[in-house]
C-alpha cells in the first residue's frame, strides 16, 4: 500500500459531502490514526492490529479528551460483495477479541459482551469499540471507499459527548447530510441501548432474524 493510499482516505473525508462530521473533527484535529494492513481476509495483520488497538485504548485512558479514530486500511481484496465483505469483518475481528481475551484483557464493564444485547460493543485493552466498516461495493455511499477499512471508534468518547449536551445534535447533522448523500435513512441505524449496534458494523443491510457470527470469550 502506498501512501497515496492514506492521502486518498483523508480526502474523502475532508470532502464536503461525507457525512460523518466526527470524523472531520478527528481528522482537523489530528487525532485519526492509519494502520496499513495487506488482506480483509488474511490473518497476516492480526497481531499488528491488536496492538494497535491496545496502544489506542491505553493512549485514550491517558488523554480522554476530543474525538478520534482508529483506521484499519487494507490493500484488499477489491471485489468483495457486501456479504463476503460482512464475513471477512467478523473473522478479524474475532481474531482480535480472540487475542484480547488470551492476554488477559478486562472487557470493558460499560458495555456487553453478548452481541444480540442492545448494549453490546466491542472491547478492546478494556475499552469499548464500534465498528464502521468500508469497501468498494457498499450499498450506502458513505460505506464506499477504494479498499476495505475498518474505522474503530471508541464507544467512551461518545458517551462524553451525551453527558456534555452534544451528542444528539452530531448525531442529527450525521443523519442530514447522510440522506443527502443517499436519498433516504440507513435502515440499519439505531441509537446504542435500542438495538445491538453489531448489525451496523459492515453497512450492509440485514433482516430481523440476522444471527451476529462472533463470540466473545470473556462473555
Amino acid at each position: 500500500m502506498s501512501n497515496a493510499s492514506v492521502a486518498e482516505f483523508l480526502s474523502c473525508i475532508h470532502e464536503a459531502s461525507f457525512p460523518c462530521v466526527g470524523a472531520k473533527s478527528a481528522a482537523a484535529q489530528g487525532n485519526l490514526r492509519i494502520v496499513e494492513a495487506r488482506d480483509l481476509t488474511s490473518a497476516w495483520n492480526d497481531l499488528e492490529i491488536h496492538s494497535a488497538l491496545l496502544a489506542w485504548a491505553r493512549d485514550y485512558r491517558a488523554e480522554p479528551d476530543g474525538l478520534r479514530s482508529l483506521i484499519i486500511l487494507f490493500e484488499g481484496p477489491l471485489d468483495l460483495s457486501e456479504r463476503v465483505f460482512e464475513v471477512a469483518m467478523w473473522e478479524r475481528i474475532q481474531s482480535f477479541a480472540d487475542k484480547d481475551a488470551w492476554l488477559g484483557q478486562p472487557y470493558d464493564a460499560a458495555v456487553s459482551a453478548d452481541p444480540d444485547d442492545p448494549h453490546f460493543s466491542l472491547s478492546f485493552g478494556g475499552e469499548a469499540f464500534f465498528v464502521i466498516g468500508l469497501h468498494p461495493h457498499a450499498s450506502r455511499p458513505a460505506r464506499r471507499f477504494s479498499s476495505p477499512a475498518l474505522v474503530f471508534n471508541l464507544h467512551d468518547q461518545f458517551a462524553r459527548l451525551r453527558a456534555e449536551g452534544r451528542y444528539e445534535r452530531m448525531r442529527e447533522i450525521i443523519i442530514e447530510r447522510d440522506v443527502a448523500l443517499a436519498g433516504d435513512v440507513n435502515p440499519m441505524l439505531a441509537r446504542h441501548g435500542e438495538a445491538s449496534e453489531a448489525k451496523q458494523y459492515s453497512g450492509r443491510r440485514v433482516d430481523a432474524d440476522w444471527n451476529c457470527p462472533f463470540h466473545d470469550p470473556r462473555r
